[in-house]
């Protein structure tokens, strides 16, 4: 991944992060971005919340970190 990210961008760079996650597990997903402001949507049923942030990153490392603290939150989707 971290080639793919390396080809389609030129660090540093604005970069879009996208999750799907349980309602109860929302504010985990927000401590990855240290208190920077997300876009949120709550599902229809109101169990899921999807996460929205454009941040410029500094390199393709950089975002891989963000994924890595994330695959620990359960139920949490990365799209």
């Amino acid at each position: 991944m971290k080639a793919l990210l390396d080809q389609n961008h030129t660090w540093p760079s604005e970069y879009t992060f996208k999750f799907i996650v349980p309602k109860d597990q929302l504010l985990e997903a927000h401590a990855l971005f240290s208190g920077e402001r997300t876009q949120d949507r709550q599902s229809s049923n109101g169990r899921y919340v999807g996460v929205s942030i454009t941040k410029t990153m500094a390199s393709a490392e950089a975002v891989l970190e963000i994924y890595d603290r994330a695959k620990v939150i359960p139920g949490l989707i990365a799209l």
